[in-house]
């Protein structure tokens, strides 16, 4: 568990399943992600977090606010499974519509790097969006990380002509003050 002032990333718990799914069928939170979501699809994404979070430590972790434990999503980091992250460390986030604009994306995605930085020997952390999606990639440089425009790619689940299609990637360089574990 990691906790920031106003925020808990924590394990996925059973009662997560519905307010995920909830967010799942949102138009505007899956607007730049695919298609809305099924409540099989959402509960198979929960029990993949479990499985990564199990197997390596660490997942997209269940995110929800200190003073009321309101579910608003998750944030973390993962095993990069597309494209150029694979082998890589991947940080991502979505939140619930609701908890837009609050900068709580960026309150756990800077615990989430930190948590890397201390814990994990990865040289680098990565994370991509497409190229619509501003907010991402926005958040995305306020983090400090990098655009790599040669490594970005087409989505390899996605048709061609799909407007999700391209991805375009982001890296955060280890901080030099950061020295992995020994």
């Amino acid at each position: 568990m990691i906790e920031t002032e106003r925020l808990t990333l924590r394990a996925w718990r059973d009662e997560d399943r519905a307010p995920f799914a909830e967010m799942g069928r949102s138009p505007a939170v899956m607007a730049q992600l695919g298609p809305l979501m099924t409540r099989e699809q959402s509960d198979a994404g929960i029990e993949r977090m479990r499985v990564y979070q199990c197997q390596n430590g660490y997942c997209f972790w269940a995110l929800e606010r200190r003073d009321d434990a309101h579910f608003l999503g998750f944030c973390g980091l993962k095993p990069g499974v597309i494209g150029p992250l694979i082998g890589e460390i991947e940080i991502g986030w979505r939140l619930r519509e609701d908890a837009w604009g609050r900068g709580y994306a960026k309150e756990a995605a800077l615990a989430s790097l930190a948590w890397g930085w201390t814990v994990l020997r990865a040289p680098r952390i990565m994370a991509t969006t497409t190229p619509a999606n501003r907010a991402s990639w926005g958040l995305m440089e306020r983090l400090g990380m990098v655009r790599r425009a040669d490594l970005d790619f087409d989505h390899p689940l996605l048709a061609p002509d799909d407007p999700l299609c391209a991805h375009i990637t982001y890296v955060a360089e280890r901080p030099q003050r950061a020295s992995p574990p020994a």
